[in-house]
């Protein structure tokens, strides 16, 4: 049975209540024009020229680059607003209340989604302001607007970044144990399949190194992201047989592989950001955004680069939007400040502030911007401390190396969960990895 937009409403409103989580309030008042041009919304616009104050609240998760100062632009263009953000510690917990309060009120006025529920949001596109305007036009990638454009033609939601990987890895550590440190002989000794991957992990380990990469989740992730038809039947939508999938090949490889390789932590959890700061591995699957992680994580390392490779050719990990909920209190203003956030402007600033590789099309189409933007922002820039000036132009290799763009129906991001949590099991030692597999195997069938 379809979900009508009052039934789907009411589900909604009903989880709130076990899945509320605090955000910032808001406060009610005049809205400004959405259809502001480009340079309008650069420059100064109609909320900004209004005397009636407004409160905009905006909510993500990790770190979309969009810094104080950043905020602060905004405001000086727009003495009347004021911006109040929230900060999820995951995207998990950011899903969690944004499909509590969908609908159901209570919601920031610009809120952060991630490319993996894109597909669950968009059954509740009736739920969100339609962003469509002329001004925007062609501003993205083709696919990153398509994949948030709904059957009646709205644009819903609004491209942040993408995720095209890399390989960061520790010279320090790569140099005591025998290896090569200079990032185009590193992206030679990578260059391959996974199996290349494993094995000079497998050197690495004899040579006297300790983990080789960070976590069993991680590289699962990086490699599920290479399957096209990874969990779902793109025809029917419906679950495939798991248990005899890609997925299945994929979770042994990388149970067998992490036994010896990994350093057996949880991706976000608190040892994995310690052993970050400790340089506890060699290497982590490096999409633009986790540049401002390890930094974040450990701002004294000096050893961190990147190699402009990644294993089986590319692959693409995360990537967001933002959207507007349709029954927020300034919608009008949240749109235009929204829009303001993913001009290409913006977004080249929330590179160097974060690594968040920009998916707007003027903002891919000068190299030398990018790798400019990689080159400012905090000291050191992340250009300094990742030992190059060249990162603008490895991800840009890295985004063009890019061939698999994954079905991702509305169960992928609970199957997606369910085997990152066999693979935590399998890791901390709770379970083996046929057990998990087995109890993984039951949840997702549990799914319907």
């Amino acid at each position: 049975m379809s979900l009508t937009p009052r039934t789907r409403k009411a589900g909604i409103a009903a989880g709130a209540a076990v899945f509320a989580l605090t955000l910032a309030a808001c406060s009610g008042g005049g809205d400004s024009d959405p259809s502001a041009s480009d340079s309008a919304m650069a420059e100064g616009s109609s909320s900004g020229d209004s005397e009636e104050p407004i409160t905009l609240t905006i909510s993500t998760f990790n770190d979309f680059g969009y810094t104080q100062d950043l905020l602060d632009e905004y405001t000086e263009l727009h003495p009347n607003v004021t911006i109040e953000a929230n900060v999820a510690a995951t995207s998990n917990d950011a899903r969690t209340n944004y499909f509590a309060k969908l609908g159901a009120g209570g919601l920031a006025d610009v809120e952060a989604i991630e490319v993996d529920w894109l597909p669950e949001v968009m059954e509740y596109a009736d739920l969100l302001a339609d962003l469509t305007s002329d001004d925007v036009a062609g501003r993205w990638l083709d696919w990153k607007t398509e994949a948030a454009t709904d059957a009646d033609g709205r644009l819903v939601a609004y491209g942040t970044d993408i995720g095209p990987e890399a390989v960061c890895y520790n010279a320090d550590l790569f140099e005591a144990a025998g290896l090569p440190t200079d990032p185009t002989e590193v992206a030679a000794l990578l260059e391959g399949d996974w199996d290349t991957f494993f094995s000079v992990g497998e050197d690495y380990v004899a040579g006297g190194g300790g983990a080789w990469f960070d976590s069993a989740g991680a590289i699962y992730q990086g490699m599920i992201n290479q399957v096209a038809d990874a969990y779902e039947d793109p025809d029917t939508g419906d679950i495939i047989d798991i248990a005899n999938s890609d997925a299945a090949g994929v979770f042994t490889s990388v149970t067998d592989a992490s036994a010896d390789l990994s350093a057996h932590l949880s991706q976000w959890s608190d040892d994995w950001y310690a052993a970050l700061a400790n340089e506890d591995f060699a290497t982590m699957l490096c999409p633009g955004w986790m540049l401002g992680v390890i930094q974040g994580a450990a701002p004294d390392s000096t050893g961190w680069n990147v190699a402009d490779v990644f294993p089986g050719g590319g692959g693409n990990w995360g990537g967001s939007y933002l959207t507007v909920p349709a029954d927020g209190a300034n919608v009008e203003a949240a749109t235009e400040f929204a829009a303001w956030l993913t001009a290409p402007e913006q977004q080249l600033k929330a590179l160097a502030n974060a690594g968040t590789f920009p998916s707007q099309n003027e903002a891919l189409t000068d190299e030398t911007a990018l790798n400019d933007a990689f080159a400012s922002g905090d000291s050191p820039t992340k250009a300094e401390y990742f030992n190059t000036d060249s990162l603008g132009t490895i991800f840009s290799n890295r985004a063009n190396a890019i061939t698999v763009s994954p079905y991702k129906g509305t169960s992928y991001f609970d199957v997606n969960d369910i085997i990152q949590n066999a693979l935590t099991r399998v890791e901390d030692g709770s379970q083996d990895a046929t057990t998990s597999w087995d109890q993984a195997l039951n949840e997702i069938a549990a799914l319907g």
